[in-house]
């Protein structure tokens, strides 16, 4: 249940909370640092205070008659408690109130032992308390209350104390406000996520502001909605548009079956024709059905890739196409020798080493492609016609296919929609097709890492270039 609790609290709050604590724990490590400076500086000074006054009796001691002025020890203020101790613990100035002698200020006396501190407590009052040895075998203890520099302490501590609080209640207050602000653009989004999962409308971006990672991560996200919207309207006009051309031939496939189904009363003739046409209709539509599910296949998993030797494929589609369209004559351009091409009929075209000329990829969706370019362009060429084919390596490991043909060419109004689904110029509407062809060959060459364009070739014609990546 903790666990769940946990889950359910706001990202805000628990950004604020973690910011909170971070500048709270900073706030009072740093007043801890500051108060245990200021008491090392105290205690340092206080050790200096005596330090110097323990010189200025080993300076005077030299003469064993001479005698210091010495503070009341009952206060052990300014000026200092001082007396003299031998080696046997005697004290040898005068006075009625002396400091408390131990073994440690023997051993100073006789030699043993260096100068050191200690802290005693005499006549209720803490006394920081030095013994260092003088001339004639003799120590000297002096001894100073400590109670002023612990009060000096205690205030300086009290004051970081009320720093450190405020300190943290200025920290929570600054990290909830800088949640609240830093998250904004995440609410933006988690807004604009609910609103496309109600509402199933992605067309709407989100304001973008400043440049930092929230800034990227809303770009992103309107970048993924952009795509997320194309892709949505691409999926509804696919839909649209094959429920328009599946219109058409079922119209006429129920159109001939009814005809069929009154044999008896038709003569054979009409039968025959009427079976001719479901025929083509079928094929038609057995055509539309692969294309479409071609289509929506997209990019081409990376397991299957395999080197394909990209001149005999592009020959066995010349030769596929000879056979389709016979009153077209095709023409395969190759690399020969390396350092120039062989031109000629494909059946004495594909000469030479070629081995270079590999790319990755599906062999049946790269002939898909390349006898879809092959079928537009002699779909368009005069009868008698030739189409060009181009296999060459390019500069920069790429190789390039062209197809060319020498038919009326490119429309200006047609060239930018050339490759969308189901689109038909008017010079092309009354030809055979279903619009989807040169649409897959450029999805083909997208998953393949390929760029296929179209223009019109400055001797006349449609002019095709495949740019597709070597393997080698």
């Amino acid at each position: 249940m903790s666990g769940e609790r946990g889950r359910r609290v706001a990202l805000r709050t628990r950004l604020a909370v973690v910011t909170s604590a971070a500048v709270a724990l900073v706030v009072v490590l740093t007043s801890l640092a500051a108060f245990l400076a200021v008491r090392h500086e105290l205690g340092r000074q206080l050790d200096r205070n005596l330090a110097s006054e323990a010189a200025r009796v080993r300076a005077q001691a030299k003469d064993p008659e001479a005698w210091w002025p010495s503070g009341s020890c009952r206060y052990a203020g300014g000026p200092a408690c001082i007396q003299a101790v031998d080696a046997d613990g005697d004290v040898v100035t005068e006075g009625d109130e002396t400091l408390p002698v131990d073994e440690g200020a023997r051993q100073v006396a006789s030699g043993r032992r260096g100068a050191y501190y200690r802290d005693i407590t005499l006549f209720g009052r803490p006394v920081r308390l030095l013994t260092a040895p003088i001339p004639h075998d003799r120590a000297v203890q002096i001894g100073l209350r400590s109670d002023p520099a612990d009060r000096a302490l205690l205030r300086v501590g009290a004051v970081l104390l009320v720093v450190s609080v405020g300190g943290v209640l200025l920290a929570g207050l600054l990290g909830w406000a800088i949640a609240r602000h830093g998250l904004r653009p995440v609410g933006r989004l988690t807004a604009t996520a609910e609103r496309i999962a109600a509402t199933r409308d992605a067309s709407t971006p989100i304001e973008v502001t400043g440049a930092d990672e929230l800034a990227r991560l809303a770009a992103s996200f309107n970048t993924m909605l952009a795509e997320l919207d194309a892709s949505v309207t691409a999926q509804r006009r696919l839909v649209a548009d094959a429920s328009h051309e599946l219109r058409t031939p079922l119209t006429s496939l129920r159109t001939n079956i009814a005809v069929l189904a009154r044999a008896d009363r038709i003569s054979e003739a009409q039968r025959d024709r009427a079976l001719d046409a479901l025929d083509r209709e079928l094929t038609e539509m057995t055509g539309l059905v692969r294309d479409l599910v071609d289509l929506a296949r997209g990019e081409e998993p990376a397991a299957l890739l395999e080197d394909v030797p990209l001149v005999p494929l592009t020959a066995h589609c010349v030769r596929t196409a000879e056979r389709h369209w016979p009153d077209v004559t095709f023409h395969l351009h190759t690399p020969a020798d390396g350092s120039g091409s062989a031109t000629g009929p494909v059946s004495g075209s594909a000469s030479g080493p070629v081995e270079a000329a590999v790319v990755s990829g599906l062999p049946a969706r790269l002939e898909r492609l390349i006898g879809n370019l092959l079928d537009n362009a002699a779909k368009f060429s005069p009868d008698g016609g030739a189409v060009e084919v181009a296999v060459s390596e390019e500069p920069g490991d790429w190789i390039e296919l062209t197809v060319r043909d020498h038919g009326p060419g490119i429309a200006d109004e047609d060239l930018p929609h050339l490759f969308d689904r189901f689109y038909r110029s008017r010079s092309a509407r009354a030809l055979p097709g279903s619009g989807l062809g040169l649409a897959m060959a450029r999805q083909i060459a997208l998953s393949h890492g390929a760029t296929l364009t179209a223009a019109n070739h400055p001797a006349g014609g449609a002019h095709f270039t495949l740019r597709i990546p070597s393997a080698v």
